[in-house]
């Protein structure tokens, strides 16, 4: 009885080390795939523009919604709102677009700290 008690123990160990590295796993795969979005040239149509920025911020929700990491979420929702910015304001104003890129920064920046 002792035995079977000893095994379940570690049975629930090993379980628990295999879900926290899947977890690891996750959480770096989505932070590769985020920084990989993170670009965004506001130099083209503003109509490209506004549909490059929906398609990020579209994707960047999706992966806030695949991480358990909670500072990895809330730094993925806060670039989504970014973009989503990026699809209201006009980006033909050169101060909007570097008030942006200076808050996108900043994200980013928030976004690499949670991933490390």
């Amino acid at each position: 009885m002792l035995g079977a008690a000893v095994l379940l123990a570690a049975c629930g160990q090993v379980n628990s080390a295999v879900e926290q590295a899947g977890t690891v796993r996750d959480k770096a795969s989505v932070c590769a795939d985020a920084l990989g979005l993170a670009d965004l040239n506001p130099l083209v149509d503003p109509e490209k523009l506004k549909a490059r920025a929906a398609d990020k911020e579209r994707r960047l929700r999706e992966l806030a919604g695949n991480v358990s990491d909670q500072d990895v979420k809330a730094s993925l929702v806060t670039m989504a709102d970014s973009y989503l910015e990026v699809q209201k304001e006009r980006f033909d104003d050169l101060t909007v677009v570097a008030a942006w890129a200076k808050r996108n920064t900043a994200h980013l920046d928030a976004l690499r700290k949670a991933c490390t």
